[in-house]
């Protein structure tokens, strides 16, 4: 797919440009937008724009903008959550609703970056999105305050009622929200403290389940338009190859068959009167292909450079702290050992996909996205159309994983077969085997860790050289000082007090194209670093979680996760014969994560996970039940990568093609979770990803524990470790 298109690098922005958008969008908070009014539900009428963020209707229903996507992690509801705080309405007349994406762009972003990414929706708006609720807020009072002829300060707002209590006047929402559209919009607001929250802080039910569970929601991969046409393509088996020549004689004169034609250079598309259709006649059309070098590379061959580059003389650095190799070089007792994890599929339930359609010179496209902002403009400059003559409609994502983020590769061919099909729409849809063999998969990487005892069993000096391909190259992104960050993540800032610490990056990059996968980084590295920590607590005859708990003491929030995870567990208490445990903490996405997992062995070697402690603390807990379902599911996205994920490459291709080959944990495999909420206050966290990160490490922790054999290379099938 990579011959397909060229991505445009989605955060190639000057700071300049970046702090006009940050300060559109927090002081952007202004009526008079010319946006279309909304239709109050049930009433026909229209309803009052009050602020950027809030529709109010007649009848005091009160309609939300949410600007990002949803894909699973809840943050549709999150995120409204905090502008109803400061709004102030009565959260069971609240509606949500999608932000336009041309709008966005025609107005000049004011409600920001569309990008649903690295759990940043909450943490990377909280601010503006509270000013929103409180701005809207301040225009009600002050509308119904003239009205009455009373001061604005006099009046109080509890669940879309404004009162005044010296007259005993009450009025609504929709009763006030026409005048207060009309108001000049206040540019200085006080917040609530999270003390006082009343919606924000509470277990709410997310706005998307009801849909999603009687079976009304609408998926990209659901969209039905009159006189669509269908479309399956085959792309290059091997990543990068270039199509010479294909040859549709097969099926020609077949029943429904409109059309084969090439897409780009690296595809070959059959477009049908149904689906089915095109895809069976795809399977009879032959293609030619220009594979160049890449149709002799293997996972050998991919392995064999990695370790070429833990060994080699030069390495950029990322981090250091003291003199490293001193300290190594004086400790009573050193430990090496290198670590593997390999290629990743995403795999999101709902394949790959977009329908588009081209006609008077504008292009509508329907599908599942993470960030609409980069198909907006990804999909004008293919086209070569102006940005604004596009509009993309986003639904909820069938999974996105990362998968739907930066990659465009899923948007880019749909719109070039409905160019070459102009006035009709075309849904192309991939197969399962198309969305596993063409996937920017999690990039593989070894890990070589070297760290030194002091005669008491102190840490006292470490090393960590990363060997990866990158992600930030494969997106143009800058690498600086040639260190990829995302690859040593995890690595680069340690929470632990160690003296003396050097952390180095190799770059290794395949044809292979990779990335971001759910957690990044972070869902690999702990496996190395963690493990490690485990190895050195062992050598030092301490107990792994006293031997980390030593190191964060001048640590406030990763010691209290670490230690109300292992509190939640038990640990230190006798577990009943035959079980033990691991345990490992981490400090992604501005949050901090730690787990504990309990394991039995069987006498065939079979693992039974009996009980997994996930315990978070993301600074401020928006809606506590829905973080505690992200926790849950991370801990299965975790669990299923740790035992199975393995995507491994021969002659140039990927071989897993579909859940038979890439096997995803099964729901009477999936042990018991436990979550452990401590919100400690001051900061924003994420919550869509961290709670990936602890998984792996804590497995492989445990089964140390069990077994005495140290895990070094994921997946544990690999390892002869199977689910008992």
């Amino acid at each position: 797919m990579t011959n397909i298109l060229k991505i445009e690098n989605p955060f190639k922005q000057s700071r300049r440009d970046f702090m006009v958008r940050a300060a559109a969008v927090g002081g952007g908070l202004a009526v008079g937008f010319g946006l279309p009014a909304t239709a109050a539900q049930g009433s026909g009428e229209p309803a009052a724009e009050v602020g950027l963020w809030v529709l109010i209707q007649p009848d005091d229903g009160v309609v939300i903008r949410y600007a990002r996507s949803e894909m699973g992690q809840g943050s549709m509801t999150s995120a409204p959550m905090l502008v109803a705080e400061e709004l102030g309405c009565d959260w069971n007349k609240v509606r949500v609703e999608n932000v336009d994406t041309n709008a966005n762009l025609r107005r000049k972003l004011p409600w920001g970056p569309m990008g649903t990414y690295g759990s940043m929706t909450i943490r990377s708006s909280q601010e503006y999105l509270r000013r929103g609720g409180a701005v809207a807020r301040e225009m009600l009072v002050a509308a119904a305050a003239q009205q009455w002829g009373v001061p604005a300060a006099e009046c109080k707002v509890d669940k879309g009622v404004i009162a005044h209590a010296t007259s005993k006047r009450r009025t609504t929402f929709g009763k006030v929200a026409e005048a207060a559209s009309k108001l000049q919009p206040p540019t200085d607001v006080a917040l609530k403290d999270p003390k006082d929250w009343t919606i924000a802080g509470k277990p709410i039910k997310r706005v998307d389940i009801p849909a999603s569970v009687n079976g009304t929601q609408r998926y990209g991969i659901d969209t039905q338009l009159p006189g669509m046409l269908y479309a399956a393509m085959m792309a290059a088996p091997v990543f990068g190859a270039k199509l010479k020549s294909f040859d549709a004689s097969r099926i020609q004169g077949r029943r429904g068959i409109v059309r084969t034609m090439a897409v780009g250079d690296g595809a070959v598309a059959v477009v049908a009167d149904n689906w089915w259709r095109a895809k069976e006649a795809l399977k009879d059309v032959t293609a030619q292909w220009d594979e160049g070098r890449n149709g002799a590379v293997s996972s050998t061959s991919i392995t064999e450079s990695l370790r070429a580059g833990l060994a080699q003389a030069e390495a950029a650095v990322a981090h250091r702290t003291g003199d490293a190799d001193k300290a190594l070089a004086s400790a009573a007792k050193v430990l090496e050992a290198d670590y593997f994890t390999p290629y990743l599929a995403h795999s999101p339930l709902e394949p790959m996909g977009a329908t588009a359609q081209l006609k008077d010179g504008r292009l509508d496209i329907w599908l599942s996205t993470q960030n609409s902002d980069w198909i907006l403009t990804n999909c004008a400059k293919t086209l070569g159309m102006a940005p604004e003559n596009i509009y993309v409609h986003r639904t909820q994502n069938g999974g996105g994983f990362g998968r739907r983020g930066a990659p465009v590769d899923y948007a880019i061919p749909a719109v070039l077969i409905a160019k070459a099909m102009e006035g009709t729409p075309v849904k192309l849809l991939w197969t399962r085997e198309e969305d596993t063999t063409h996937d920017y998969y999690r990039p593989t990487a070894m890990y070589r860790v070297r760290g030194g005892l002091d005669a008491s069993g102190n840490l006292v000096g470490l090393t960590a050289r990363i060997a990866s391909p990158s992600i930030a190259a494969q997106f143009r992104f800058p690498l600086k000082d040639g260190v990829d960050s995302l690859a040593v993540e995890g690595f680069h800032e340690l929470p632990y007090e160690i003296p003396n610490l050097r952390i180095d990056f190799v770059q290794r990059d395949t044809h292979v194209p990779v990335g971001f996968w759910r957690a990044v980084g972070w869902s690999q590295t702990p496996f190395a670093r963690e493990s490690f920590i485990d190895e050195l607590a062992h050598a030092a005859g301490k107990d792994p979680f006293e031997f980390r708990r030593a190191m964060l003491a001048h640590e406030k929030r990763p010691l209290g996760v670490l230690e109300a995870a292992a509190k939640a567990a038990g640990w230190g208490e006798p577990l009943p014969q035959g079980v033990f445990r691991g345990i490992a903490v981490t400090e992604p996405y501005g949050s901090f994560a730690a787990a504990v997992i309990e394991v039995s062995v069987d006498k065939n070697g079979g693992i039974r996970i009996r009980r997994v402690v996930q315990a978070i603390d993301p600074g401020y807990a928006v809606n506590p039940d829905n973080i505690r379902a992200q926790m849950e599911g991370c801990t299965a996205f975790a669990l299923t990568m740790t035992m199975w994920g393995e995507i491994t490459i021969k002659e140039g291709r990927a071989e897993q093609m579909n859940f038979d080959t890439y096997r995803m944990m099964r729901l009477s495999e999936m042990p018991k979770v436990e979550t452990v909420l401590v919100p400690s206050g001051g900061f924003w966290g994420g919550v869509g990803e961290p709670s990936v990160a602890p998984v792996a490490p804590a497995l492989c922790n445990a089964i140390f524990a069990a077994t005495g054999k140290r895990i070094r290379s994921l997946p544990l099938k690999n390892e002869g470790i199977s689910m008992a």
